[in-house]
Order: structure tokens, then C-alpha cells, then sequence
């Protein structure tokens, strides 16, 4: 009977311990939650975004709400498109009723993150910055922290990393690596952390509406390189190698490039000029391996195991001004280069991708308003330009190369009537070749060439050779009754002044 007293006390002592460490760990996750809710933070922008169908004006002041988090050196993560094209920030903390003023440190549009900053420390106050974590695995549980619509208080919804692969950004049409959750987002959420284990595994930047519970975050790897862009005060973006690629799955494709059964790799179609692969890389190289990583004849390489990925992994995971071995087949040969990396994936494009925080560059001439071309202008005939806009103008936004940095297609986007103008006024999306014969490949060639020329007559000639002729000396005297007719201050926009 003693033996079995004793068993009883042991058993209510061991059960009282067990009882106060569930109690102890209960507390300690009351803890960390409590911390990962202080650093949360609702962001309220007021912002302004340019009118490029009318360069000259803007299309007047908005608001939207976002999301974020408190980092290190009293930094806010959050989304490029929360503060895109911003006049006015205020940011609020979880729990308090008090609007502060912020302003951006930094922003990459490419992967879609910014760090805001506030002035008054008070909006400091008891917080605890939020960590980075790992990248998570897939199927692994994660928490999204935010301020959806529908509501003002703090959201906290669970959901399971699906897959973590390359995809387009929506806000800057990059193709970067990113995280798909099952996690319920929706407008406001956008800027939120991802969290696991009480650390930021990634930023929630954007849903699919046609589908349910499907949302993307961005990942460690990019928010690192972003991160790290932040520390050295140079906001470089993405390196690229500047090449087109087709993969090689045709079993005839390989044997024609001379490949061997156990060689996989993907072909070299096109090389940009000035690219940072110019001189080195060239058309029918396959590219066997990209710093270390073979890869695939489907353009992927092994990220982590048993996971796959777009190649531009191997470039994307190093900052601008690094140098990384390649390993190509050249005539049935290997062979070893390196490429530095010294430009970003924007640099190669022939139209800019969608742009942000600054003005569209624009210059009037006789009523013609000429300007180049870039996505946002193509987004003037609505949300299915794609389909709608001039298939001449689409092609050169999808297939365009150009052959120096900084070229651009320079249009006519419409034409301000005028007695000087008649005969042309419908003229709209007219592509800009060459002026009195001489080839212009910008804005500032485009004005010196018409205002530098002398001759009696402008002639603009478009690829097709359709010319629009006009009379110096009229166009010259109907120039400031044309701008006061339809009240434009500037000619020119400033970046050309």
C-alpha cells in the first residue's frame, strides 16, 4: 500500500510538472505571437499616377491600403505596388489608432518589395523587429499576417506552401522565383509577411481572382538580393545574361547539335548586343551547365532536391557585377567561359516593362505628340491591349531587341487637331523610322533631327514607307497657339528639357 502511495505522489508531481511546462510553453506562444502582431503594420497611400495618353497631366489622386512588418534599422517591408507612384504615406501600427508619416528608403519593382522608413521614434516604440527565416519547404504550414478589405483589424490566415518555382510578377512582369500558398489573400493583404516559426519567409504581393485560395508570395532568395541592394544604398535589380533560349527536349534537335545521350542543356538563339553575354556566348551554343548547375533540356535546374526551377535561378541568385562560370557545347566541343554579370534584366528589353514613380517622356511637335513606346502606353487601350492594340506595336513590345543600350520605338500616340495637322489627325500608334531620311532611335535624335534640320520640310517615314510631310515654317508659327489651344505648359517633358 506504502509503494503505491508513493507511485501516486510521484505520478501528481510529474503530472503537475508536465501541467506547468504546457502552461510555460502556452505562455511562451502567447509571447511570440504577441510580438509578431506588434511589428505588423497597415501602410495608407495616397498616390498619383501618370496619364500617358495626355504625357502632360496626370490622372489624379487615389488612395489604397497595404500591408507590412517592422524590420531591422527601423525598416518596413512591404510591396512596390503599395507605395507605387506615391504623393502621401502614413503607416499605423497593430493595436494603435495613430497614423505616422513614412517615406520609401528603397523600392525594386522587379521583385516587387520596398522598405519604408518613419521620422517620429515614437512609432517605434516596444517593438521587436521581425527576422528573415529559411526559404520554407514545400508543404510546410505558414501564417500570412495582414490588413485585408472587409474589415481594419489585424487578419491572420494559415495555409500550406503549394510549390516554390519561377513566375511573372504582375506589378513589373518580371519572371523571378516565387512561392504559391493556399492561404485565403485578398486586396489589403498585399505587403504582408509570411511567417514560420516566428520569422518572415516571405511577402504576399499577389492573388489570382479567377481562382480560390491561390496566392503568391515573394521568397527568401529574392527578398535577400533586394535586401542586400538596400545595405549597399544601390538599387541594381536582377542580373541577366541578355539571351534567348529554346529547350531541347527534340531528341533530333539534340543529335543535330551534336550532343551525347548523357548531355542536356538548352540552345542559344539570340545574344543581345552590349549584354554582358556579347562576345562570349553565342547562336547555337548549348548551355550545359550555368554556375555549377546543369541544366535540364526543359530550361530548368535542381534548385533543391527533387525541386525545379527556370535556369535564370543560377544567374538570379547573385547580385549585379558577379562573375559565374558557364559550360556550353560549341561544334560538338566543351567548352569553360565566364560571364559577369553587369546589367539587369530590364537592360535588354527594347520597350520598358511597366514603370513607376516617374513621369512618361513626351515632345509635341505640330500637334503630333510623339513619344516612347513602353508597356504603360500600350496599357492606354485598357486591359486588353494585348489583343486590341496595333499587332505592329505588340510584336516589338514581346520580340524587340535592341542593338544599343538605351534604344527605343519612338510613336506618334495621337495628334492634337490643328489647321497644320490636317490630313493626319487619326494618326495614332504610327511608328517613328527615320526623319528627313536619317534613322532616329530616341527622343533627344527624334528633336534634333526636326528641330536642327533646316530644310523647308519634316519628313517622318514609318517601316512601311508611309511618310507624313509638313511645312517647317508653318508648323513653327502654329507652335504656341496649338499648346495654348488645348493648354499644355511644356512642349517637352522634363527629362527633355
Amino acid at each position: 500500500m506504502k509503494t503505491i502511495r508513493i507511485y501516486i505522489c510521484i505520478l501528481a508531481v510529474l503530472t503537475m510538472a508536465l501541467g506547468g511546462l504546457a502552461a510555460e510553453e502556452q505562455n511562451l506562444q502567447q509571447s511570440s505571437e504577441a510580438v509578431l502582431r506588434e511589428a505588423m503594420v497597415k501602410v495608407f497611400t495616397t498616390f498619383n499616377p501618370a496619364d500617358y495618353h495626355n504625357p502632360w497631366s496626370m490622372q489624379g489622386p487615389r488612395t489604397r491600403t497595404g500591408s507590412g512588418a517592422v524590420i531591422r534599422d527601423g525598416m518596413i517591408i512591404t510591396n512596390a505596388h503599395v507605395v507605387s507612384d506615391h504623393t502621401f504615406i502614413q503607416v499605423r501600427r497593430y493595436g494603435d489608432n495613430t497614423r505616422y508619416e513614412a517615406s520609401v528608403k528603397a523600392v525594386l519593382h522587379q521583385s516587387d518589395l520596398a522598405v519604408l522608413t518613419v521620422d517620429d521614434p515614437e512609432f517605434y516604440r516596444d517593438v521587436t523587429p521581425l527576422e528573415f527565416g529559411e526559404i520554407p519547404e514545400t508543404h510546410q504550414e505558414v501564417s500570412v499576417y495582414g490588413f485585408p478589405r472587409g474589415g481594419d483589424a489585424l487578419s491572420i490566415t494559415k495555409g500550406i506552401v503549394s510549390r516554390i518555382e519561377h513566375q511573372s510578377y504582375v506589378h513589373s512582369s518580371a519572371v523571378l522565383l516565387a512561392g504559391q500558398i493556399d492561404a485565403a489573400i485578398n486586396p489589403g493583404s498585399s505587403g504582408g509577411p509570411v511567417i514560420s516559426d516566428g520569422k518572415i519567409v516571405g511577402v504576399i504581393m499577389q492573388a489570382i481572382p479567377s481562382a480560390q485560395n491561390i496566392g503568391y508570395m515573394v521568397p527568401l532568395p529574392v527578398i535577400r538580393t533586394f535586401m542586400e541592394n538596400v545595405d549597399d544604398d544601390e538599387i541594381r535589380g536582377f542580373p541577366s545574361l541578355g539571351i534567348g533560349t529554346q529547350h531541347m527536349e527534340s531528341r533530333d534537335l539534340r543529335s543535330f547539335y551534336q550532343m551525347t545521350p548523357d548531355q542536356t542543356g538548352v540552345l542559344v538563339t539570340q545574344v543581345v548586343p552590349h549584354a554582358p553575354s556579347d562576345g562570349i556566348l553565342q547562336p547555337g551554343d548549348v548551355l550545359l551547365k550555368i554556375d555549377n548547375y546543369p541544366v535540364a533540356n526543359d530550361g530548368t535546374v535542381e534548385f533543391r532536391e527533387h525541386e525545379r526551377t527556370s535556369f535564370s535561378y543560377a544567374v538570379q541568385k547573385h547580385q549585379i557585377g558577379t562573375e559565374i562560370p558557364i559550360e556550353l557545347l560549341r561544334d560538338g566541343e566543351i567548352h569553360q567561359v565566364s560571364v559577369t554579370l553587369s546589367s539587369s534584366i530590364e537592360d535588354h528589353r527594347m520597350v520598358p516593362s511597366e514603370q513607376y514613380d516617374v513621369l512618361p517622356s513626351y515632345y509635341i511637335y505640330g500637334g503630333f505628340v510623339f513619344a516612347p513606346l513602353t508597356k504603360n502606353l500600350l496599357q492606354v487601350w485598357g486591359s486588353s491591349w494585348f489583343n486590341i492594340a496595333p499587332k505592329d506595336v505588340v510584336n516589338i513590345y514581346q520580340y524587340g531587341i535592341p542593338e544599343y543600350p538605351g534604344e527605343q520605338v519612338i510613336l506618334i500616340t495621337r495628334v492634337l487637331a490643328a489647321d497644320v495637322n490636317d490630313g493626319y489627325q487619326q494618326t495614332s500608334f504610327w511608328i517613328v523610322d527615320s526623319v528627313n531620311g536619317e534613322r532616329v532611335r530616341s527622343m533627344e535624335e527624334l528633336i534634333a533631327s526636326i528641330e536642327d534640320s533646316g530644310e523647308p520640310y519634316i519628313v517622318l517615314e514609318n517601316p512601311r514607307g508611309r511618310k507624313i510631310i509638313l511645312d517647317a515654317q508653318r508648323i513653327e508659327a502654329a507652335h504656341e497657339r496649338i499648346l495654348s489651344l488645348y493648354r499644355i505648359s511644356e512642349d517637352r517633358s522634363e527629362d527633355l528639357q
